[in-house]
């Protein structure tokens, strides 16, 4: 099958013929999640696999999105108080980070914890941003190393800053009051070929969504299924070395009552480009981020029945509070300030930005001692 010339960059066009193989091979749907995971992660063509930018604080930079690490140095100083508490208490020594982006948090935390931590593993499916860390990290070359996929066995103190949101999710949508899946077609008929398609599905939201008006949202199984991993391979390292973990994971997102908000119709689907949003992600794929929200109960009662405890869920404005982040602001120069408030304050990340944390044992960790909110999960 002939495919259209969709884009003048031969990486693009790649994907292109590759979704439409695959929705082609899928019997000529596709369901978003299949999908999503091809524009991001396609090796060498998605969006998080090729060459481009996508990290940096303005778009002149052709960078697409700017987080917590890229807009303040204090921001992976401050987790570091958290890091250092968790290996003390796991008796561990190695820290494992997910999705590590441009490598600045990775060199924040290392700078901060020094002799306390032996290793420092990356796991990263990017080749492009593994060189791009790499080239950032080199003067902790000794203390990193990088794998591409889990191991079996695994104790240690592991965080991931905007990684779920990334993760493929199923999009449902109720119309006329039934339920249907949506995923994409190729419709060589179209000016752009890729279109949605909805189907009738069995599947439902993990909540009721009161009303019969027409509803979009997301469902996370990737997202739950890793953590569940991560617990199963937490479960196995301590089985091997008497020694459990923790894991500290940092993203958007809302409780199940708020992701379900009947009020919440349109779902949270997003895309990133240039530092400006939009909500279709079947153009210029490859060239921009897609994301939802994060259901952080949904992640929080999958790790739970994978056997790990829910240490604290709370505000990244309470959890940087909590560890430490304002001392050191105090006699810091004003852009520096200026900066590390967008962090904290509601409406920049402050509020939007939750941290939720998961342990082999129960402990109280810092960054949850005021605002702890896990009675909201």
């Amino acid at each position: 099958m002939t495919i259209p010339q969709l884009s003048n960059d031969p990486g693009q066009q790649a994907l292109y013929t590759l979704i439409q193989r695959s929705i082609a091979n899928a019997g000529g749907w596709l369901g978003f999640d299949r999908f999503m995971a091809l524009a991001l992660y396609a090796p060498g063509m998605g969006y998080y696999a090729n060459s481009l930018r996508k990290f940096g604080l303005t778009p002149e930079s052709g960078s697409d999105f700017a987080t917590a690490p890229e807009m303040s140095k204090h921001f992976g100083r401050t987790l570091a108080h958290q890091v250092a508490e968790a290996l003390q208490v796991t008796g561990t020594e190695d820290v494992w980070e997910f999705g590590a982006g441009s490598g600045a948090l990775a060199l924040q935390l290392l700078d901060s914890l020094g002799d306390s931590v032996k290793r420092y593993t990356i796991v990263d499916l990017s080749g492009s941003l593994r060189k791009r860390q790499q080239e950032t990290l080199k003067a902790h070359a000794h203390k990193v190393q990088w794998v591409d996929a889990l191991p079996e066995q695994l104790s240690g103190v592991v965080v991931g800053n905007e990684v779920l949101d990334a993760m493929p999710v199923q999009l449902l949508v109720r119309k006329s009051g039934v339920w249907h899946e949506r995923g994409v077609v190729w419709n060589t008929a179209a000016a752009s070929p890729l279109q949605w398609e909805d189907r009738m599905t069995d599947l439902r939201p993990p909540m009721e969504v009161p009303g019969e008006h027409d509803y979009l949202t997301e469902i996370h199984s990737q997202a739950e299924a890793f953590v569940a991993t991560l617990a199963d391979r937490f479960k196995a390292g301590e089985a091997a070395t008497g020694k459990g973990g923790a894991a500290f994971l940092i993203d958007y997102g809302f409780p199940e009552s708020e992701y379900f908000h009947p009020q919440r119709s349109m779902g949270t689907l997003m895309c990133h480009q240039l530092h400006k949003a939009d909500s279709d992600p079947l153009t210029d794929v490859g060239r921009k981020d897609i994301t939802a929200h994060v259901n952080f109960t949904g992640v929080a009662l999958a790790a739970q029945d994978a056997g790990l405890s829910v240490l604290g869920y709370t505000t990244q404005a309470h959890f940087l509070i909590n560890c430490g982040l304002l001392p050191p602001l105090v006699d810091a120069p004003l852009d520096e300030k200026s900066m590390a408030q967008k962090l904290i304050t509601e409406h920049e990340m402050g509020e939007l930005f939750k941290v939720v944390a998961f342990g082999t044992t129960e402990w109280e960790p810092m960054g949850f001692s005021n605002g702890d909110r896990s009675y909201a999960l």
